[in-house]
């Protein structure tokens, strides 16, 4: 393994994560800002909001793609040249959608920079977890939880002032200088911290990782008008049978490209859907919860999108507690407490049947954002110290792999059961404003099912301080 001792130390370590957690800031704040200038992007290039929302899904999709790679390429390339090369690909992404002439160019550029993301979201984590002593890991992801926190957070704002003194071009202007200033940096800060361990690339599992891409984009299809179901069913059975002979040719390789026996320790498995759970409720209230404030409590889009910001500043704040707390006092115990505070969150909104005011609803989002800040980052520590050092790189990408479709999957059922039951209550001659609430709160019934089962499986966890 890498000798973080003797490479990494004061402030050459600093500035590494400072460059790492930047750049992946950045990445992350690319991701989920872009939203917001759908309207313009219509306008722009004549296209249907179906259209647009590919913007969305060929980039998530390219991600799930790309993440079971990231273990074989920080393997084989060095961590340097893997984050130059993910910075340029990035930056060159930016640069085509800020000359992009047409939709089709610009869908090339996202797709671009969606391959970068997918690349570094799983290998930040690993890099961190590799340079960092099993006993600071709940700290030092604590830190990365807040960076990736105020990401969310500040996310709609940077694209807000952006947008108010420049057009869209101005967003990606942002996104290129910053990209460009964090390669110049990277060639100073950015070491190889991990040794390489050569393997032959089996491009037979590379592309029966579309499988996974397939069974996400089925999904995403739940609930939209005019689908061909036949069609996607033939996909939907295509992909399940490529993700199973992907997973099977795994277990037989000598050198797999995605090491899937980290999935035989027990406390790994609770971690990956402990992650993926808190990773719903997180995704699904970023998403439901301003769909509720326009439609039933009827504010503006821009008071909407600032209703979420408490919320993700609290659990920004946070995940570097948490973290330092579940060294003192567990993983386990840590994980209960968040687990808590998701259930109790969802139970509130199940319970009260009237309309809720627009702070009630900030605070209920806000506690379970703070859960969150209990369960995700510290699943992912737990899941890490669960396996040897060797193996930490293909953990990560297992558990982002995952908590990617769950969280999607989440995403589509939450939309597809707010919209039905919504319709069959309109159906039924029900007024509108009580329709609503009962497609809501079958939402919440729901996220609250899904959420007693987190809190079951952190029962389950084994606390690693009693078996030390």
């Amino acid at each position: 393994m890498a000798t973080t001792e003797t490479t990494l130390s004061g402030r050459r370590r600093f500035w590494f994560i400072f460059t790492l957690l930047t750049g992946t800031w950045t990445m992350s704040i690319s991701q989920s800002s872009l939203s917001t200038v759908y309207p313009t992007f219509m306008h722009d290039f004549g296209i249907s909001a179906s259209t647009v929302q590919w913007l969305t899904t060929g980039f998530m999709l390219t991600m799930v793609v790309m993440m079971p790679v990231s273990p074989w390429l920080l393997d084989n390339i060095g961590f340097k040249k893997l984050f130059l090369t993910v910075l340029i690909l990035f930056d060159v992404g930016s640069l085509i959608i800020y000359f992009a002439p047409s939709f089709g160019i610009m869908m090339v550029g996202r797709l671009i920079k969606a391959a970068a993301v997918g690349v570094l979201f799983p290998s930040y984590q690993s890099i961190l977890l590799t340079i960092t002593p099993e006993s600071d890991r709940g700290s030092t992801m604590g830190i990365a939880g807040l960076v990736m926190g105020s990401a969310l957070a500040s996310g709609p704002i940077i694209s807000g002032v952006v947008l108010k003194f420049t057009d869209w071009h101005g967003l990606f202007l942002v996104f290129i200088t910053v990209a460009t200033i964090l390669i110049l940096i990277s060639f100073i800060t950015i070491q190889d911290v991990m040794v390489n361990k050569p393997s032959k690339l089996d491009l037979i599992s590379i592309v029966m990782l579309l499988g996974f891409a397939g069974v996400l984009y089925v999904v995403n299809e739940i609930g939209k008008a005019n689908v061909n179901w036949t069609l996607n069913g033939i996909l939907l059975v295509i992909s399940l049978l490529a993700v199973a002979y992907f997973v099977y040719r795994q277990f037989h390789l000598q050198t797999p490209l995605l090491e899937l026996r980290v999935l035989k320790t027990f406390n790994y498995d609770l971690a990956i859907f402990l992650t993926a759970i808190s990773y719903i409720a997180l995704i699904v209230v970023t998403i439901v919860f301003p769909l509720y404030y326009q439609g039933v409590l009827k504010v503006s889009p821009f008071i909407s999108g600032l209703s979420l910001v408490p919320g993700a500043v609290f659990l920004s704040i946070l995940n570097p507690l948490t973290g330092k707390l579940a060294e003192k006092i567990g993983y386990k115990q840590i994980m209960l407490v968040g687990m808590s505070m998701i259930v109790i969150g969802w139970l509130i909104l199940a319970l009260l049947t009237t309309k809720l005011n627009l702070l009630t609803m900030i605070l209920l989002a806000a506690l379970i954002e703070g859960g969150n800040a209990f369960v995700m980052m510290p699943a992912v520590t737990l899941g890490a110290n669960s396996l040897p050092d060797q193996l930490i790189s293909h953990g990560t990408a297992v558990i982002t792999t995952v908590r990617q479709i769950l969280g999607s999957a989440g995403v589509a059922v939450a939309t597809l059961i707010l919209s039905n039951v919504t319709a069959a209550q309109l159906k039924a001659g029900v007024p509108t404003l009580t329709a609503n609430l009962h497609g809501y709160h079958a939402v919440f019934w729901t996220m609250l099912g899904v959420e007693i089962v987190g809190l079951v499986l952190a029962l389950l966890l084994r606390d690693e301080r009693q078996q030390n």
